[in-house]
């Protein structure tokens, strides 16, 4: 019985162990990058179990201005972390804070707070901390996108990849009244009692389309023609306002993609091909 019992735990034990060389990560999670009033930022980093490449993404965990742990499971489903790693990047998975705690001024802060950790510590994980890709999707693409429009050097990364992302708070919902078109969108949050020139100005600090200017790094977008919640012309004005100020931009368009859509795997691994010859 002994004798059975220790061939059992051995086939377990191989077994295991072959599962566990199959994975194309080793996730370390809630690792604090930042405290604010208290309270630890923190994100998840997954490393390569195959040979590194010496480059890492940061992927700002976002939905509708939310990041509780389920945007990770969520990131995991597209196959984001199983693309990347598999190809030997680092994966930095921010977490910038949720709406009703922070305002988006503060979760893009708080990014770019992301971006200085990893750079700091980048040695420790092999990576090249001036060759960073930054991706996110929906709300985490808004913050990303906002991120690197609005960077100072030492939070700049070399390459920009976001799916369906909102870029212009002024002109979505134009002809309702501010509070309505503006005020009602989530990482606003603490803009009542304002005028209305207060809170346009607001929007208009929110909106990348905004903030564009000459010298920014590259940027891929994806965005389905099927979108029912960020139109797909907010991805367009984005490409167009960049391309106006000399940058290189490109939009991929998902025929039938919603928000997402079943097949964004596919994409994810598009991006990690483009950003294969962008970092």
């Amino acid at each position: 019985m002994k004798a059975k019992t220790a061939v059992f735990l051995s086939l377990l034990f191989f077994f295991g162990a072959a599962l566990a060389q199959d994975e194309p990560y080793k996730q370390e999670q809630n690792v604090v990058y930042q405290e604010t009033d208290g309270i630890g930022l923190v994100m998840d980093i997954f490393t390569p179990t195959a040979k590194p490449n010496g480059l890492a993404i940061i992927d700002v965990v976002s939905g509708a201005w939310h990041s509780d742990r389920g945007k990770i499971g969520d990131h995991k489903k597209a196959g984001m972390y199983d693309t990347f790693c598999g190809r030997g990047y680092v994966v930095f998975g921010i977490r910038p804070g949720s709406v009703g705690r922070f305002t988006g001024g503060e979760m893009v802060r708080h990014v770019k707070q992301g971006i200085k950790w990893v750079k700091e510590h980048a040695g420790e994980y092999g990576v090249d901390g001036q060759r960073l890709g930054i991706t996110g999707a929906s709300a985490g693409g808004h913050l990303a996108s906002l991120t690197v429009v609005t960077a100072e050097p030492a939070e700049q990364v070399k390459a920009a990849g976001v799916f369906f992302p909102p870029t212009d708070f002024t002109e979505w919902g134009k002809g309702r009244p501010p509070y309505e078109r503006i005020g009602g969108f989530f990482f606003l949050c603490g803009i009542k009692g304002k005028s209305e020139e207060e809170i346009v100005e607001a929007a208009v600090a929110m909106s990348p389309v905004k903030q564009v200017k000459p010298g920014l790094p590259p940027f891929l977008i994806f965005h389905g023609d099927a979108d029912p919640m960020v139109p797909l012309n907010q991805s367009k004005k984005l490409v167009a306002a960049l391309k106006e100020a000399g940058n290189e931009a490109e939009l991929i368009v998902k025929p039938g993609g919603g928000h997402p859509w079943p097949t964004i795997a596919e994409e994810v691994a598009k991006l990690a091909d483009w950003f294969d010859k962008n970092l």
